[in-house]
């Protein structure tokens, strides 16, 4: 069986070797790239199932990459950084990233965090099987402004509703509260993203009482949630 191969785009040598050796004790396909442009030109040729992208890097950044792999490819990436400003976070997962990764981290939790976004997406390609998992646990009616868990219909505001559809229309894709805010807002007033979180609080609440042995949605810290069928 081919194994899954992981890019990790990664300029410190000591930290990139001990990363690889986990990855590839638990079974990955684990290769490094130390350059910008030269990872860019290696994802084009044979695109990697998931790429691990550090954000400091020599002569090209890892945002321009994303920037750059996102016009041709959906394939899972996953941020590395030691820059924890908020602007990074939101710019990163906007631009597309799946999840985030701080500096200094565990080789262990680095390792989990893979498996969590290959499971959530074990090929961007086979995006209509993600999706099916999602309806198969909840159905949204858009025209009746309805959703249910398993058949139980859940009573949700107009604004809790809106969240929820923004949120299973993308699933394993975290959405920052800006990009919500424009969701639950359409008529452009001016509210504070924090609105987002008590609309944001009382819906999960809901769905946790609906399904307690999971959490649907999921916080992202200092960034924003993402829906997890």
């Amino acid at each position: 069986m081919e194994k899954t191969r992981i890019l990790l785009v990664e300029d410190e040598p000591d930290l990139a070797k001990v990363l690889v050796d986990y990855l590839t004790r638990d079974g990955f396909d684990a290769s490094v790239e130390g350059n910008g442009a030269n990872a860019l030109a290696r994802i084009r040729q044979t695109p990697p199932d998931l790429l691990l992208l550090d954000l400091m890097l020599p002569d090209l950044d890892g945002l321009s990459i994303l920037r750059e792999v996102r016009k041709f490819s959906e394939l899972p990436v996953i941020m590395v950084t030691a820059r924890v400003e908020e602007i990074d976070r939101l710019i990163g997962l906007e631009l597309g990233a799946d999840d985030y990764i701080c500096k200094p981290y565990s080789p262990r939790e680095a390792v989990a965090r893979v498996k969590t976004v290959l499971r959530r997406s074990p090929r961007r390609t086979q995006a209509e099987t993600r999706d099916a998992a999602a309806a198969s646990l909840i159905e949204i009616d858009a025209e009746s402004r309805q959703a249910r868990i398993k058949g139980q219909r859940l009573e949700l505001t107009p604004k809790e509703f809106k969240l929820l559809q923004a949120l299973a229309a993308k699933p394993g894709r975290v959405l920052s509260r800006a990009q919500l805010l424009d969701r639950i807002y359409e008529d452009n007033l001016e509210v504070s993203d924090r609105a987002v979180d008590s609309h944001m609080k009382n819906l999960r609440k809901k769905l946790s009482q609906a399904q307690p042995e999971r959490e649907i949605i999921r916080s992202v810290y200092g960034v924003g949630f993402v829906f997890e069928p």
